[in-house]
């Protein structure tokens, strides 16, 4: 069963994918334009990545370009740098060896977001040393075409409250509030893999790892949770400390990683697990529960052993 995507499977294929799409172009041009790289992928994101990442390596030079005698920040000089960036947006004339790095990592980046959102909202969020600045994180909304909303909620809230930085943690706690209120599911990566395999074909199971798992058993994991095996677990008989419900002591990390690792990237039917085991009155019937509809889960995963821990802190 699929269960773990491959960074290194992401990688290869974006690399023979951006490799295809610019020999297609390169081959009657030297150079490309701005309206030319919007349609240079039939991907409309890649696209929409590959001119983020032209303004924002623009804006990292002018940075790097400041001089201590001049004042950078003065209305008059920002307003001149804004008119510069407007007349070279009309002007991007780019070789193809100066291209492809931004087209590969606008490939890998599009298809982390579809095959692995929890994650692309983890390092949208703390990119920037775990602190959210809601003007920037509305200029990279800008760019984002897929699985936008709950993103885009979290900086309609920011804004109505008028908070400008919040640290990442915080912004965590809201946005596990939004997922939960639009019921996220991901969106469905079929449509992407038809315009990719116009250039390269690809299935979605290329991009996970694969691995044979053992099925869970009530029995086996009651065993395994009180025996003292080889396995050590986090949850230690000196700082055991039981909860009340499972969904309330639930991190927003948490709720990312068990989503993604034990639940295929589908939020909704994590969370209806979730709540259908805290409505469970015994240790034996959380078990029974999970024998019936969750049976093809690696027990040597470590996610795997952080949810039991929770169970066993919630019945034990």
């Amino acid at each position: 069963m699929e269960d773990k995507i491959s960074q290194q499977a992401i990688s290869r294929y974006s690399q023979v994918y951006a490799h295809k799409i610019l020999d297609r172009f390169y081959a009657q041009k030297q150079f490309i334009g701005g309206q030319e790289i919007l349609t240079l992928s039939e991907v409309e994101q890649i696209n929409l990545f590959v001119i983020q990442s032209l303004f924002k390596t623009w804006k990292s030079e002018i940075q790097n370009s400041r001089s201590v005698y001049f004042d950078y920040e003065a209305q008059a000089v920002l307003e001149a740098q804004q008119n510069l960036m407007n007349v070279l947006s009309r002007h991007i004339h780019v070789r193809r060896e100066h291209l492809e790095p931004l087209v590969l990592q606008s490939v890998v980046k599009t298809l982390n977001d579809v095959l692995n959102p929890y994650d692309f909202f983890s390092k949208l969020i703390t990119s920037n040393n775990n602190e959210l600045h809601l003007q920037d994180f509305k200029e990279e909304l800008k760019y984002l075409k897929l699985n936008k909303a709950p993103l885009l909620r979290l900086s309609q809230m920011l804004e109505e409250k008028k908070i400008q930085t919040i640290s990442g943690n915080e912004a965590f706690g809201i946005l596990d509030k939004i997922l939960e209120d639009l019921n996220f599911t991901p969106e469905d990566i079929e449509p992407l893999l038809q315009l990719l395999s116009k250039v390269e074909p690809v299935t979605m199971e290329e991009f996970y790892e694969k691995k044979s798992k053992p099925q869970v058993k009530a029995a086996e994991v009651n065993k395994e949770l009180n025996q003292n095996t080889n396995k050590e677990f986090k949850t230690l008989a000196d700082d055991f400390q039981k909860i009340n419900v499972i969904r309330e002591s639930l991190t927003i990390n948490q709720k990312f990683m068990f989503t993604k690792a034990l639940f295929g990237g589908d939020f909704e039917q994590f969370s209806e697990t979730i709540n259908n085991l805290d409505k469970k009155n015994s240790f034996d019937a959380a078990m029974q529960y999970l024998e019936e509809h969750l049976s093809n889960w690696d027990q040597e995963s470590e996610e795997f052993h952080e949810f039991m821990e929770l169970i066993e802190k919630r019945f034990n």
